[in-house]
């Protein structure tokens, strides 16, 4: 494929959201209006380190504040840069207007490798780059509430936090300036497991309706399919885990930094994340095979394909010779708008980004509002709805001691009936919901009219319109 130009990320964002608007009837002031990147901070800053003063660079992008405070997460990694950032941030506008969470779109990125950093020097980082983002407002609970992405975790939410707890001592909604806190410092239950639990919720709703399933040219559940994963970070590992040990789905490949590994028989997740927290690397792991060229394994037999990791990594060079029949993008943008061209025609079914990898903002909204409710979800309710249940149980017990009826309870269904929802189940419910919800919002576009032939378009279309409809409110 020599000669033929492959569009950047931002340039695919751009040109997937012109197919979008093709089809809609926008005033060209107000497409405008969505299409640009309102504003895009860029911040160097200088944090003596090991002797000497090192300057890092890092940016904090805000594309629609049609909606406040805007959310994005801030990824640490040496590919960062202007374009992709704002790139995001436009994907994190229409992501959230999709699954209707009440924000705006934005993204920040530090230009450093964390492995390169022991844990301290990581924090000194941290907390210097927080403080430029919050002297100017671009992290607040009210204006700009950043999350986890690439390269971070729990551990740089918390500082984070800290470092605004710090300079807004009577801000009483402190915690709120940021979501993806560790549980003790006013995270959520389930907010690690949350993007790929949205992947698996994702698929699961698909494979709901039969016609879909047929689109894509497979039959039955997800119980026995064959999935390919590409990336087994966070995201990839926690979808990896639900769809094997509850869907009963087979991971036959798997490929990380430093090559792939295939097996037909299935791999145990836990087993190979073990494996790699030891080794660094899947090289070695025992009875299966190791492929070095591990992008190899995107052309492989499959039923399912989850590029989990970098953006284009299925591009103009290998996308003819994907053979997945259903892929679903937990990655941001890891199919180039050249390859989706390619795989659409193949007809190939394709799950974006935009609502496949929603489950993080989701449940990072539901953080949110916890930390602004001053509450933990299910402290006032759940002992009521066990004393509700146990009323129902007491009867139905005294029912079936009468010989005369001839019936019995089942042995676990008083255990499981009595115990209330905790905060771990209600924040699972509540995505489980939002992303059946979302889904049905693009297939009801992408089978209800002739011009859309994928759900990329379909969700464009849903999110696209949900924003417009936000400015109009506004009088613009």
């Amino acid at each position: 494929m020599t000669g033929i130009q492959e569009p950047s990320f931002r340039e695919s964002v751009d040109i997937m959201f012109n197919r979008a608007v093709a089809l809609m009837d926008l005033p060209p002031g107000l497409e405008e209006k969505i299409r640009v990147c309102n504003a895009t901070y860029t911040v160097r800053f200088g944090v003596r380190l090991r002797g000497q003063l090192q300057t890092f660079t890092g940016y904090r992008s805000v594309h629609s504040e049609h909606m406040e405070p805007v959310k994005g997460g801030i990824r640490y990694a040496m590919g960062v840069n202007q374009d992709e950032v704002e790139a995001l941030a436009a994907l994190m506008s229409y992501k959230c207007a999709l699954v209707e969470a009440p924000f705006g779109g934005s993204k920040g990125g530090l230009r450093i490798d964390p492995r390169e950093y022991d844990e301290h020097e990581l924090e000194l980082i941290t907390r210097r780059f927080a403080y430029e983002l919050i002297k100017r407002d671009l992290i607040n609970p009210s204006q700009n509430v950043p999350a986890p992405d690439m390269g971070t975790g729990e551990r740089e939410m918390a500082w984070i936090a800290d470092q605004y707890a710090r300079m807004n001592t009577t801000d009483i909604n402190a915690r709120a300036c940021v979501t993806g806190k560790p549980p003790h410092a006013g995270g959520i239950a389930g907010r690690v497991e949350a993007t790929g639990r949205g992947v698996q919720y994702a698929l699961k709703e698909f494979f709901r309706h039969p016609e879909d399933i047929a689109k894509a040219g497979l039959d039955g559940k997800l119980d026995g399919k064959r999935i390919i994963v590409q990336g087994l970070g966070n995201v990839g590992y926690h979808a990896a885990k639900f769809l094997s040990q509850e869907d009963g789905a087979k991971i036959i490949g798997i490929i990380e930094r430093d090559g792939g590994i295939f097996d037909e028989k299935g791999f145990d997740i836990d087993a190979v994340q073990a494996w790699l927290a030891k080794h660094g690397g899947v090289k070695d792991v025992p009875d299966c095979k190791y492929v070095k060229n591990g992008a190899l394994l995107l052309e492989e037999d499959c039923d399912i394909l989850i590029p989990a990791a970098l953006e284009g990594v299925i591009n103009l060079t290998n996308a003819d010779r994907v053979k997945a029949p259903l892929i679903i993008e937990a990655a941001n943008g890891p199919i180039t708008s050249g390859a989706d061209e390619i795989l659409r025609n193949k007809g190939t079914v394709i799950i974006p980004d935009m609502y496949a990898n929603a489950g993080g903002v989701t449940v990072s909204y539901f953080e949110w509002v916890k930390n602004l409710s001053h509450i933990r979800f299910g402290r006032m309710q759940r002992r009521q709805e066990e004393g509700r249940h146990q009323l129902v149980v007491d009867e139905l017990e005294r029912l079936s001691g009468d010989k005369n009826l001839g019936w019995q309870l089942s042995p676990d269904f008083k255990e499981k009936y009595l115990r209330g929802a905790d905060e771990l189940e209600l924040v699972r419910s509540g995505l489980d919901d939002t992303m059946r919800f979302a889904y049905q919002s693009m297939r009801e576009v992408w089978h209800g009219r002739n011009d859309v032939t994928d759900l990329r378009v379909a969700a464009y279309l849903v999110a696209i319109d949900k924003v417009a409809t936000s400015y109009r409110a506004k009088g613009l």
